[in-house]
């Protein structure tokens, strides 16, 4: 008789539980990273489908993360992702195999742990990418990218000391203050009501807002030395472009998901660095003090697979799982 096969299941209630600490959140995805070149680990371009009308978006990744011997496969379908019906919905997870034993490691919603692992790349972009007096940081948007972006920036630059939010919805705001309060107990964010006037003083700047974006950060508002992580949207395509330095986690990829960036010839401008190469030490993210860099920050299946073993790991030691059936 067939050995039967238990898959453990992680949902949205078990993982916000959890509190997997943000600090190893980072080391794990800059983990990923660093290994991204390593023989075995493997991270394929998404496959991405959607109508000729919009109303919805779907795409699948597979990959491999060779510092954990994890496979992984994610599958995201988002409907009415410009909020033009009135009718959103989400849905996401990852299918998780531990590819030394062969078995099963979990099943697990990604709602919040795409936009860790996310916001632990935009970090470490900036960790390694902003002037060394830099104090000022801005975050455009509120949504659950949003409310993890700066959290996370502080654990990876505690030398960020001015921080701020832009949005347009008040419970949004409200969940920035207290998502930062959670991890870093004695900061405090500031509201903006002016964008170009918080533009102008930041060192640092993460757009994360949707498609419903109401404003576009523009080149001439951002000051010399600033560093700007794109994640979704909220920046004009031309600071890309007008830009000294350009800097993502996959050239390739960037040219699959950054179509809505191309200029009137349908072109991107070359790529100065990739993560990888940054974090070992074969290319640097800044030249000049006064470098305006544009950083692409484009999710990578390799940081989704090896956060997702971290995380599985760490609630199955907790407990805190539950357990089907399927083979």
């Amino acid at each position: 008789m067939t050995q039967q096969t238990v898959l453990p299941i992680l949902n949205e209630a078990r993982l916000a539980q959890l509190n997997f600490p943000y600090s190893k959140v980072i080391e794990v995805v800059e983990n990923a990273f660093r290994s991204l070149h390593h023989p075995d680990s493997a991270n394929p371009l998404k496959v991405i489908m959607t109508p000729q009308d919009g109303r919805s978006i779907a795409y699948s990744m597979a990959g491999r993360d060779a510092a954990s011997n994890t496979v992984g496969f994610k599958v995201v379908y988002e409907y009415d992702p410009d909020r033009s019906r009135n009718q959103y919905q989400f849905y996401s997870f990852i299918f998780l195999c531990d590819d030394t034993t062969g078995h099963p490691v979990a099943l697990m919603d990604v709602k919040e742990l795409g936009p860790m692992r996310t916001s632990a790349t935009s970090a470490l972009f900036a960790k390694y990418a902003v002037h060394s007096d830099a104090k000022n940081a801005l975050v455009v948007g509120t949504g659950v990218q949003g409310q993890i972006a700066l959290p996370m920036l502080v654990t990876a630059l505690p030398q960020l000391t001015h921080l701020t939010v832009h949005g347009s919805y008040q419970a949004g705001l409200e969940a920035v203050q207290q998502k930062l309060n959670h991890h870093h107990t004695q900061r405090q964010v500031a509201v903006s009501q002016d964008l170009e006037a918080s533009v102008r003083q930041a060192d640092v700047i993460l757009a994360v807002t949707g498609l419903s974006a109401k404003e576009n950060i523009k080149y001439e508002w951002l000051k010399p030395g600033a560093v700007v992580i794109l994640v979704g949207y909220g920046i004009e395509k031309s600071v890309l472009h007008r830009a000294d330095r350009l800097l993502t986690t996959d050239a390739e990829q960037m040219k699959v998901t950054g179509d809505d960036l191309l200029d009137e010839d349908g072109k991107l401008p070359a790529v100065d660095a990739t993560l990888t190469e940054i974090l070992n030490g074969e290319k640097l993210a800044r030249t000049h003090p006064d470098e305006i860099i544009f950083v692409y920050n484009s999710g990578m299946i390799i940081t989704d697979v090896a956060l997702g073993r971290a995380v599985a790991d760490f609630a199955i030691t907790q407990e805190n799982v539950e357990e089907v059936t399927l083979w």
